[in-house]
């Protein structure tokens, strides 16, 4: 902030296309500037692109019926696929754990993205979470397997908990992840070889 106000933005085209990009996570100011100088610098064309791109994406993605995992279908490729196991259901925080793990590329299930984790100090409780849909798939007799894949913090922890809970009528397996990913350490964040452990290694879930 000190840096914007020492050098003042020419534009104010330029100073609202800042407070935009800066909106983004983990993005500050000065990045942000940097982003939009270069942006600026492109030709238009290439600017047109990016910013149809965008909203193409915004306008033509959504939830997967089954899974909720981003897609423009009404199912997702993850769920039409005939070759997955629908025998097992992995429960991921959002769609940058689910990317995580099929970057493995040796997990055959399927998923179901929850949209976050509880955290009353952010707001989020559990009707603002897929979690009805999660109850009705471990319903169903084809699902046998629930994998609770979410973060080792307390949010994860008490989200866990907390589906255990909603998941104790059905007759499902219920199982988390080995710890061998950190505690407090997301998923997205965990190299291959640990999540690739955490994931073969699996235990039944004791709450």
């Amino acid at each position: 902030m000190a840096y914007l106000r020492a050098v003042q933005i020419p534009s104010r085209l330029i100073e609202a296309a800042v407070d935009q990009m800066a909106t983004l996570p983990g993005v500050g100011r000065r990045t942000a500037l940097r982003l939009v100088l270069n942006m600026l610098a492109r030709d238009e064309e290439r600017v047109r692109d990016f910013a149809e791109a965008m909203i193409a994406m915004r306008e033509g993605v959504k939830p997967c019926s089954v899974c909720h995992n981003p897609t423009e279908e009404e199912v997702c490729n993850l769920c039409a696929n005939p070759h997955r196991d629908g025998a097992t259901v992995c429960v991921v925080e959002d769609v940058r754990d689910l990317l995580a793990l099929e970057s493995m590329g040796e997990y055959r299930g399927l998923y179901h993205v929850l949209g976050g984790v509880i955290s009353p100090m952010d707001g989020v409780g559990p009707a603002d979470l897929n979690v009805e849909t999660l109850v009705s798939r471990a319903a169903t007799t084809e699902v046998k397997e629930v994998i609770l894949a979410l973060p080792a913090s307390m949010e994860g922890d008490t989200t866990a908990f907390y589906l255990a809970k909603k998941l104790a009528e059905s007759e499902v397996l219920l199982t988390a992840l080995a710890r061998g990913v950190a505690v407090g350490e997301a998923l997205q964040y965990a190299d291959e070889a640990t999540l690739s452990s955490s994931l073969l290694n699996r235990l039944p879930y004791k709450g």
